[in-house]
């Protein structure tokens, strides 16, 4: 049984803590989402995935950072199992022959998801400081909704192959 988070107790290094574990698991997943899809040529739906993995990547250093400031060594005591695909993208989603502009479907779902748990979770913050830190957070969801908005208009709609030869989501096809 996973455990929940207690949203009104939540201290500043637990809910760094736990962002930094949001942002790894979603990294890790986009990585396991390059090696399903495979690389087939430059652009295609393993390098969005691959570029997803990097971005969020990067916004986990920041927050390690940012935590080791303020924290240093303090030992962390929230867990991955305190998390479920918060920003990861669901399991079920790469496939063979996906289009870059599916798996950018698949990183916009992942970031609004995660713009709904940081929204959600501020109406039980109690404390100031995990506040401010979880509207920066939820803000920073939407600046890649939108980025993810504006590079999916110069992508072609569909599948890499046409329809009925594409697999289905989830489907161990392929």
């Amino acid at each position: 049984m996973a455990q929940t988070i207690d949203f009104a107790k939540l201290t500043l290094k637990d809910a760094l803590d736990l962002a930094v574990l949001i942002e790894e698991e979603a990294r890790g997943r986009y990585d396991e989402f390059a090696k399903l899809v495979g690389g087939r040529y430059p652009g295609d739906a393993d390098e969005v995935f691959r570029n997803m993995a990097v971005y969020e990547g990067k916004h986990r250093d920041e927050l390690k950072a940012r935590r080791q400031q303020l924290f240093g060594s303090a030992p962390v005591t929230v867990t991955l199992a305190l998390l479920d695909d918060v920003e990861a993208p669901d399991r079920g989603q790469p496939r063979v022959f996906m289009s870059p502009r599916q798996a950018m479907e698949v990183a916009l779902l992942s970031e609004e998801k995660a713009w709904t748990f940081f929204d959600d979770a501020l109406k039980h913050v109690k404390d100031a400081e995990v506040r401010k830190l979880f509207e920066e957070l939820r803000g920073e969801e939407k600046q890649y909704q939108e980025y993810i908005r504006k590079a999916m208009v110069t992508l072609p709609s569909g599948p890499d192959v046409e329809e009925d030869e594409a697999d289905a989501p989830g489907s161990d096809a392929g």
